[in-house]
């Protein structure tokens, strides 16, 4: 990304999850998924109103850009740091779209990432509902409880699909961000923040991870559709907010094949299953993952 890594390579996001068992409530949570759903790709073509493509789109700056203070709701749980916005930077759905309103920055030069979450710009002040900010070549976690502009206290970069890894290269290394509407009071390893709707354990908490079943066939589809589909089987998919059932997300660009798209809403829910990814963890305070492959 820009000439930075999306994190090290033995980051969570980036650690294969195919050789892991499947997690005990893998049966209860999926049966509080909409289980007889299909995946929903929510990024692609804009057909609606929307003036700009569907997704979460990727500024990348250079280290001259200028900071900008913002001024947060949750100032709490908040980097209180200057953020490089301004003229050029990209907002989920647009300037004057309602929603998430999500902004994720990449300065190239230091490799820092900057996400923030409903987003505006008043009279020349920026405001948003948090703001994070990472190090790419860091396996660092925000602290415990804390947000993000994710609810799961994650960043978003490194679980949106990105145009070139699925349309040019077929190769899709890391696992994807997806939401479900009714989450747990709770968050594992290594999300760090929660907003669930209910206290009990029989619905998935904040950070579960998901795979699609090994066996399911691959041979019919087309390759960019492979892609996403072998990333699913072998790196999975993150709980990381609440939102539609099976939603899962992309970068708002153009150049998405409707066709793939319209493949990839094809796919049953019933054909994922949790993962007990807990047995990755090195240490609880960072994003570094074992090497438990065979």
């Amino acid at each position: 990304m820009a000439g930075c890594p999306v994190f090290p390579d033995d980051n969570y996001w980036n650690t294969p999850v195919d050789g892991l068992p499947v997690h005990p409530r893998s049966d209860q949570w999926l049966r509080h998924m909409s289980p007889d759903s299909e995946l929903h790709p929510d990024f692609g073509p804009s057909f609606g109103e929307l003036s700009v493509p569907y997704g979460i789109p990727i500024t990348v700056v250079s280290g001259a850009f200028p900071l900008v203070d913002v001024l947060f709701r949750y100032a709490d749980e908040s980097d209180r740091v200057g953020y490089p916005l301004g003229d050029d930077t990209r907002i989920e759905g647009g300037a004057g779209a309602g929603g998430d309103r999500h902004t994720i920055v990449v300065d190239r030069d230091p490799c820092r990432l900057y996400e923030t979450f409903a987003t505006s710009r008043v009279d020349g002040q920026w405001h948003a509902g948090s703001g994070a900010v990472w190090d790419l070549r860091s396996n660092w976690l925000r602290p415990r409880g804390w947000t993000s502009a994710d609810a799961a206290g994650l960043p978003i970069l490194p679980g949106l699909l990105r145009v070139r890894e699925v349309t040019e290269l077929h190769r899709v290394d890391h696992a994807i961000r997806f939401t479900t509407d009714v989450t747990d009071r709770r968050h594992v390893w290594p999300a760090r923040h929660d907003a669930g709707s209910v206290t009990d354990r029989a619905y998935p908490p904040m950070g579960a991870r998901f795979r699609l079943d090994a066996s399911f066939p691959l041979d019919s589809y087309r390759a960019d559709t492979r892609a996403v589909l072998r990333a699913m089987q072998r790196y999975g998919m993150v709980l990381a907010d609440n939102g539609s059932p099976w939603f899962f997300q992309g970068e708002s660009r153009k150049g998405w094949p409707p066709t793939m798209l319209d493949e990839l809403k094809t796919i049953p829910a019933r054909a994922f299953e949790a993962v007990q990814a807990g047995s990755l963890m090195v240490d609880p305070d960072s994003g570094r993952a074992a090497d438990l492959q065979p």
